[in-house]
C-alpha cells in the first residue's frame, strides 16, 4: 500500500485522516497502531522531518479521528 505524497508543501489534517483510515482497514489494527505506522512511514520517527505545520496536521488529525471514535 502506497499513497504518493506532494513534499512541495503542507499536508492537511484531510490527508492524515484518510491515511490513518487507509492504514487501520489495510492492516485491522487500532487507531493508536495506525498513528505510530503513519508516524514510522511518513516522518521516519522525527516530528519535524515533513516540518511543523504538516506535524501539527497530523496530531490535529489523530485527535479528530479519536473524537469521531468516542461518538
Amino acid at each position: 500500500m502506497q499513497m504518493t505524497i506532494n513534499h512541495a508543501g503542507t499536508l492537511k489534517k484531510e490527508y492524515f485522516i484518510s491515511y490513518m483510515n487507509l492504514i487501520m482497514n489495510a492492516f485491522g489494527c487500532s487507531l493508536d497502531e495506525a498513528k505510530e505506522r503513519t508516524f514510522e512511514r511518513l516522518f521516519r520517527l522525527k516530528e519535524n522531518d515533513m516540518g511543523q505545520e504538516t506535524f501539527t496536521q497530523f496530531l490535529l488529525a489523530y485527535q479528530e479521528l479519536m473524537t469521531q471514535s468516542n461518538d
